[in-house]
C-alpha cells in the first residue's frame, strides 16, 4: 500500500502535544492591533487547544502525527 499524504497546509498549522492533542494559533493577530489591548494581544500569541469536534479532521489531514 502507499503512503497517505499530509496535508502540507495543516501542518505548517498544527502542532502536537505529547498526549497527542492538536494545538493551534489564535485567530485576530496578524493586522489591526493598535486599538487591541496588550493583554488581549498577548493572550492571542498563545497557542490553544483545537476543539474536540475538530480534531477529528485534524487527524485526518495529518495521518502521521
Amino acid at each position: 500500500m502507499p503512503k497517505i499524504k499530509t496535508r502540507r497546509a495543516a501542518a505548517k498549522r498544527f502542532k502536537v502535544t505529547g498526549s497527542g492533542k492538536f494545538m493551534r494559533r489564535h485567530a485576530f493577530r496578524n493586522h489591526l492591533l493598535d486599538h487591541k489591548s496588550p493583554k488581549r494581544k498577548r493572550f492571542l500569541g498563545t497557542m490553544a487547544v483545537v476543539d474536540e469536534r475538530d480534531a477529528d479532521n485534524v487527524s485526518a489531514m495529518l495521518p502521521y502525527a
